[in-house]
Parts: C-alpha cells; structure tokens; sequence
C-alpha cells in the first residue's frame, strides 16, 4: 500500500502544478495507467474535474477486492463538494484484466449519475482500466464511448 501513497503524493504534486486537461478517456487512461497496472485489488478513483476539464484533485475512494470495490455517493460527492469540483470522472480497474464493465458497475454508475444531477455534480464518465491483448488493442473502457451514461 506504501507504494500507492507515493504515487498519489507524486500526483498530487504534478496536479498541483500543471492542471492537465482531462478531454477523453484517452487522457483519462493515460493519467491513472500508473495508479492502476498493478493493483491485485479493484481500486476506484474520482476525478475532480474543473469546469474547463482541468483536474483538480485525484481521490482514492475505495480499495476493494479482488473482483469489486463497494461505493456510495456519500463517499463520491463528499470530497468533490469540498473541493469545489463541478464535474467528476469516475475511474477504476478491473485486475483480470478485462475493462468490460460488469451489471454492478453499470447499476452503481446511473445511481451515482443521479446522485450528482440532484447536487449539481456532473459525472463526465467512468472509465475501466484493464490491461491490452493481442485481441483488445485499448485497455480501458469508457462508459461514455459505449454510451452506457
């Protein structure tokens, strides 16, 4: 777990700095890609995003099991609310390896997607990172593409 502090410590400091601009779930995989590729556990982020899609503040939320991480919208919204965030990027890794999102996933999100609309809180997307294969050249899956928000 040492090893995910200092990750989040060093993104922290490079969030503080720089601001990247978040646009898709390309930009969105390649920022958490380090977080994630070698977690045995689900892990699941939110991503605090300004009105601009500038990142202001990169959360762990829940570390899960080997197979789910619970969330609730309490958890989600708290920090996003404190930190004056108007969007969130919700991101999380699937350790299998493969980004398809699961019936939970897919239920946990339209509740979350709901509990944002009543607080003003706009959920962007939520991405699953998996690792690639020969068969599937990305290694993520945004529920945005897919149209699954």
């Amino acid at each position: 777990m040492t090893k995910y502090l200092q990750l989040m410590e060093q993104a922290e400091q490079y969030i503080t700095e720089e601001r990247p601009k978040l646009d898709g779930p390309a930009d969105v995989a390649r920022f958490m890609r380090p977080l994630l590729k070698d977690a045995e556990q689900e892990m699941f982020y939110v991503l605090h995003m300004n009105s601009k899609s500038c990142l202001v503040y990169c959360q762990l939320t829940t570390v899960g099991l080997a197979d789910r991480a619970n969330v609730h919208a309490r958890e989600i919204f708290r920090e996003a609310i404190v930190r004056n965030a108007s969007r969130v990027i919700l991101c999380h890794n699937h350790p299998t390896g493969d980004p398809t999102p699961s019936h939970a996933d897919i239920s946990s999100t339209k509740d979350l997607i709901a509990a944002g609309e009543i607080i003003g809180i706009k959920v962007m997307d939520h991405v699953v990172i998996g690792k690639r294969t020969e068969t599937r050249i990305k290694d993520y899956v945004s529920f945005r593409e897919e149209t699954l928000l």
